[in-house]
């Protein structure tokens, strides 16, 4: 199994390992409705974001093994205050040795006035690392 490969099947089967990897920034995942890696499944996040606790809600909107990437529609939750819709894509893209980890967010702002979403994409990028450190081969 390639570091894509096992990238993509923590972020479909078990994403409640996340908080495991990445401490910092995870406190825990559960699932409340629906199994693991199945559309429709509804899962819970409470993490740490800009310093504070929070909390989304979301659906697994698709799941797509041969682009190896999962969607998750935010439903509740903190980072959904300021829009009307947020979904979550994280894709993996591999060539050869490389993978390649893509987070597209798809959002509606609830107004103008609303944040684009920087802060919550530079704390996606910090869990990936967390990650990816945490499978990397260990050296003696």
């Amino acid at each position: 199994m390639s570091d894509g490969d096992v990238f993509h099947e923590i972020f479909r089967h078990r994403p409640h390992h996340i908080s495991e990897m990445s401490p910092g920034n995870i406190k825990g995942v559960d699932l409340h409705e629906g199994e693991w890696g199945t559309v429709g499944s509804v899962i819970v996040w409470e993490f740490f974001h800009d310093g504070k606790p929070k909390v989304a809600k979301e659906v697994i909107e698709a799941i797509d093994e041969e682009k190896k990437s999962v969607c998750f529609k935010v439903i509740e939750g903190d980072i959904f205050e300021p829009y009307k819709t947020f979904l979550i894509t994280v894709h993996v893209d591999t060539h050869g040795e490389e993978n390649v980890v893509t987070w597209t967010f798809h959002y509606e702002k609830l107004n103008e006035n609303a944040p684009d979403p920087d802060g919550f994409m530079e704390f996606c990028l910090n869990v990936t690392k967390d990650i990816e450190t945490h499978h990397l081969p260990k050296t003696n």
